[in-house]
């Protein structure tokens, strides 16, 4: 049996690629998609080629985005232009195989080992994506074709913007060995900083080093990697349709100011959790633990979870007991910038066992009120109906969570 064909396409610069589709007075200058400076979000979250080769990094202040390169035009995020992109191009990819597995919003694997005999070789179909993608979709991606899931995702970095390039295994050692370290899936920052000390620079030079010593230095994911450099990767592309594995479901928010008093606390912790509650519902889940992420003006940050007292996608049983831990972590004094939510240890609920117990079925009241709300806000709009606290504070009130949903996958790598 043959090697797999396996291609990864990511979209180049894709925020700022779709801000230039849609508004063309931004080609042809450095652009960086940010944040709200009045809503302290303050930070490039994307930028083009022209605004890379002033410098300007993701993550900087816009201050400092702008000291790099005077030129440069920031613009909104519109989140919803992304995800319509990102849909077509996965209708693309759907017609050429139906193993396709997302890597995040721009990121895709395909497995066209079953599709050579009706599109051609993996380059062929590549190219081929690649084209449709700019014409249908007005931008571009770069593709990798490898026999497994990493060295197609390698090769997708490897040439931008919009080209093809292919690591085949008669000649991966001679293409990837000399790459650093650090272009491997899942090496991060600290990760290389620890295998710099070991004196391993390079993916060949990993691929060399005693699987004894990655293990000794990085435990399990020490052998991972070693599997990753050497081209043994043998994990599947999941099939288009499959049930998409969430591990949780969270939320989370820098306020427009700090947080100071009790009240302020309660109204963003309220907006975090029924965002958190809805998609739950939706998704037909029910958590078992509750996660609680809290930074304050400091910088400081920690986070804490609990168990649930039952497993439920209730937001006032998720704020009562995100609310408790916070009250329990949180340094007193201190104004809060940023919380984050999240329901954890998830799984379905088919269905209720019906119950003649007073607390029960004052839960399934208040579980039933949640889902007519929930019917309200999808028809009318988020702001339809809100609970009394959020009068108190508009500003902090405004927060439209629907936009901030994110759902957490398990990675593909096998633990």
């Amino acid at each position: 049996m043959g090697d797999r064909i396996i291609l990864h396409s990511d979209f180049n610069n894709f925020y700022a690629s779709v801000e230039c589709l849609f508004n063309p007075i931004l080609r042809g200058k450095p652009v960086a998609v940010a944040g709200d400076v009045q809503e302290r979000h303050g930070i490039v979250l994307a930028k083009n080629d022209l605004a890379k080769q002033h410098g300007v990094s993701t993550g900087d202040p816009l201050w400092l985005a702008r000291q790099k390169c005077p030129e440069i035009v920031f613009t909104p995020p519109h989140f919803d232009r992304y995800l319509r992109c990102a849909k077509t191009a996965r209708d693309i990819y759907a017609q050429y195989t139906d193993q396709v597995e997302s890597y995040g919003l721009d990121e895709c694997w395909m497995d066209v080992t079953g599709s050579t005999r009706l599109f051609g070789g993996g380059r062929q179909i590549a190219d081929e994506i690649r084209g449709r993608i700019k014409s249908e979709l007005g931008i571009t991606a770069s593709i990798g074709v490898s026999f497994n899931k990493v060295f197609a995702k390698l090769g997708s970095d490897m040439k931008k913007p919009d080209a093809t390039t292919v690591i085949d295994r008669e000649h991966f050692k001679q293409v990837v060995w000399p790459l650093p370290a650090s272009d491997l899936l899942f090496v991060g920052r600290a990760t290389a900083a620890r295998l710099a000390r070991l004196g391993v620079h390079t993916i060949g030079q990993l691929a060399q080093t005693s699987q004894n010593t990655l293990k000794s230095i990085l435990g399990k994911n020490g052998l991972m990697l070693w599997s990753f450099a050497n081209g043994h990767d043998t994990s599947p592309v999941s099939r288009q349709g499959g049930r998409l594995l969430i591990k949780s479901v969270g939320n989370g928010t820098t306020a427009p100011r700090d947080l100071i008093s009790d009240q302020d606390i309660r109204i963003t912790l309220y907006i975090l959790c029924e965002s958190v509650a809805e998609r739950l519902r939706e998704n037909h889940f029910v958590a078992g633990t509750l996660q609680l992420g809290i930074r304050d003006s400091s910088l400081f940050s920690c986070v804490r979870q609990a168990p649930l007292p039952y497993r439920t996608a209730s937001a006032q049983e998720l704020f009562q007991t995100a609310y408790g831990l916070c009250r329990r972590h949180h340094r007193a004094g201190v104004p809060i910038r940023s919380l984050h939510v999240r329901a954890c240890n998830l799984s379905i609920q088919d269905s209720v066992q019906l119950s003649l117990l007073p607390e029960q079925v004052a839960r399934e009241k208040r579980d039933r009120l949640e889902e007519a709300v929930d019917g309200i806000r999808r028809r009318y709009g988020h702001f339809t109906v809100q609970r009394a606290v959020m009068l108190a504070d508009p500003q902090l009130a405004k927060l439209d969570p629907r936009k901030d949903h994110a759902a957490h996958p398990e990675p593909f790598r096998k633990q």
